[in-house]
């Protein structure tokens, strides 16, 4: 709205102020009126009836306040109380809601959406999900509905309970490990040798060590560790180690069952193939027993009285009446249900025991009352096996055949397996001096032939110094002090301690370690097992052309280190009663 000829200083206030107003609705294209559109002079020659004028613009100020509350009652409000521009019809012409002026304007308040807001209030509820289309419905319900329940989608899993574990090693340190509740044995075995970067060849095993009561056993693989160690006291502790004797009754069964102490096998006069006597030990509907006689502690005193025993399925029993297996006189021992066999530490010294080839049977039950314990004891290394063999195959069967075939299976899958095991009937002496290889089919010329490689094997003409240079009059120091380097090698240990490491690692054919010599300093003892008894054998050194070298036969075959002595008994038995196949080992967690 203009106003020509009158400048805005020339206004009566009262009339400025409403020309504003009916500006302001003008330009949001509420109304339109006909003074609007007027051209107003205000030239002082004209006469003008300023009063008329003034009352003319009051009754159009009315008519647009009366028009604007119309259009304000049917417009919906929006957010923060604004009016919604749409054009609107009215009478034929397109009106649009105007602002009020200041002095008679009634702010509108915005509306109160109370479902939105008890939406965001409430929590979000499974029911309250929209349908999810079920690309699988065959899968999802039985009658096959194309879009998912609220009760077929996946539910939050509890967390798995937890429990830490405390292991040791054979050198005293240890390691804390928090595990699953239903991990086995032979997972937490392989978890430490991950751990420990050690070789997993499936001869590592747990062993539950209880101190106080003098007793240990090795878990077997399907085991939980976390319900065994419920079942431990403070002073007992896990311990991880070798036993290469653990699964080894599968691959020479008869070593470890005697003819004399399996009752079927006297009854059929030895008539029943070797072959088949582990399928009767195994085979439940089989009624196996071994007998023999052994040591019985009796309960409650320190005395032994030697007895005939017999071991069933059913239990251990005991003989009242000699050798006789009438029921009547039969004694129960102990059961193999709720019971596990554990062999004796220092049963001598403990449990004032005739021989040092203890074993005892304890009930799950008993944790530190030694007098619930059943000792018995027997008079060799090779009895005491039997008896601890035979009740764990009797108490669980075909579990501990499928024990010894997992990790056999898991080798067959593997991409790189390990080379195949020759018999040495399949293996021939040859000779290669020729231009063509020949079998050698003389037994003597054989055996000279494995002198002569012997004599030569790896010999070094000369030896190297600290400084490199080649000299017979400084020998190396390299290898004096090389085998230290080696896990077979146990440094300056007792006799005594080494027969205790060879027993807790299995007595196993081929079984060694290499120690120093207690009663000559500057040789070495090479300790082997070999049919459940230990051997000691000196490795002496010897001087040859100003050169120094070691020796087990009294110099006919010599080796530069000990490293080269260990490797050709490995593959020749030579002097020893076989060839060298496993060596005791300690890992520090």
């Amino acid at each position: 709205m203009a106003l020509s000829g009158c400048p805005d200083a020339f206004l009566h206030p009262y009339y400025q102020d409403n020309v504003e107003q009916t500006a302001a609705c003008s330009q949001m294209g509420l109304v339109e009126t006909d003074f609007t559109s007027k051209r107003i002079s205000l030239n002082p020659d004209d006469d003008v009836d300023l009063e008329a004028l003034v009352n003319d613009m009051n009754s159009s100020l009315d008519s647009i306040y009366s028009t604007y509350s119309t259009v304000s009652e049917s417009v919906p409000l929006l957010k923060n109380g604004q009016l919604n521009r749409s054009p609107l019809s009215n009478s034929g012409t397109n009106t649009l809601p105007s602002m009020p002026p200041r002095q008679k304007m009634h702010r509108s308040q915005p509306m109160q959406i109370q479902a939105v807001r008890r939406l965001q209030e409430e929590q979000p509820r499974t029911s309250s999900l929209p349908a999810i289309p079920n690309p699988f419905p065959e899968l999802c319900t039985p009658a096959g509905s194309p879009v998912l329940a609220s009760g077929s989608l996946p539910q939050s899993q509890p967390a798995s309970k937890r429990s830490v574990v405390k292991v040791f090693s054979e050198d005293g340190t240890c390691k804390m490990v928090e595990i699953l509740a239903d991990m086995t044995a032979r997972d937490f075995c392989q978890l430490l040798i991950y751990k420990t970067h050690c070789v997993d060849d499936n001869s590592w095993t747990l062993v539950e060590h209880h101190p106080h009561l003098g007793l240990e056993r090795s878990l077997e693989d399907h085991e939980l560790v976390v319900q065994i160690q419920s079942m431990m006291t403070s002073e007992s502790k896990f311990l991880f180690r070798k036993n290469y004797a653990k699964y080894e009754f599968f691959k020479n069964p008869v070593n470890f069952f005697p003819e004399q102490m399996v009752a079927w096998c006297q009854q059929s006069n030895g008539s029943i193939p070797k072959s088949e006597l582990l399928q009767n030990l195994l085979n439940a509907n089989s009624c196996p027993e071994i007998q023999g006689s052994l040591y019985v502690k009796e309960a409650g005193k320190k005395s032994w009285k030697k007895l005939f025993v017999c071991l069933r399925r059913s239990g251990l029993y005991c003989s009242t009446k000699g050798t006789s297996k009438v029921p009547r006189h039969l004694q129960g021992i102990s059961d193999l249900e709720d019971s596990n066999v554990y062999s004796l530490i220092s049963c001598k010294k403990l449990y004032n025991s005739p021989t040092d080839f203890g074993f005892c049977v304890k009930p799950n039950r008993i944790l530190t009352d030694i007098k619930e314990l059943r000792c018995l004891c027997a008079e060799d290394e090779q009895t005491r096996t039997c008896w601890m063999t035979a009740f764990r195959l009797l108490k669980y069967g075909m579990l501990l055949y499928q024990n010894y075939r997992i990790p056999q299976q898991k080798t067959m899958h593997t991409t790189f397996s390990a080379p195949r095991s020759v018999s040495e009937n399949c293996l021939v002496a040859m000779d290669f001096s020729g231009q063509t290889g020949r079998v050698i089919e003389n037994p003597l010329e054989a055996q000279s032939a494995a002198v002569e490689e012997g004599l030569a094997w790896r010999k070094r003409s000369s030896r190297i110094n600290v400084l490199g240079n080649q000299s017979p009059l400084h020998p190396s120091t390299l290898s004096t002090v090389i085998h230290r380097t080696q896990p077979w090698f146990h440094g300056r240990i007792p006799r005594e301690e080494s027969h205790t490491i060879i027993k807790q690692q299995g007595l196993v054919d081929g079984l060694f370690l290499l120690r120093d010599s207690q009663s000559n300093p500057k040789a070495f003892v090479l300790t082997l097992c070999h049919h459940q008894k230990i051997k000691h054998f000196q490795i002496l050194p010897c001087e040859d052309d100003g050169q120094m070298f070691f020796s087990l036969d009294d110099g006919n075959t010599k080796f530069t280190d000990l490293i080269q002595l260990v490797e050709f008994y490995q593959l020749n038995k030579g002097v020893l009663p076989c060839k060298l196949k496993y060596h005791c080992i300690r890992v520090a967690l």
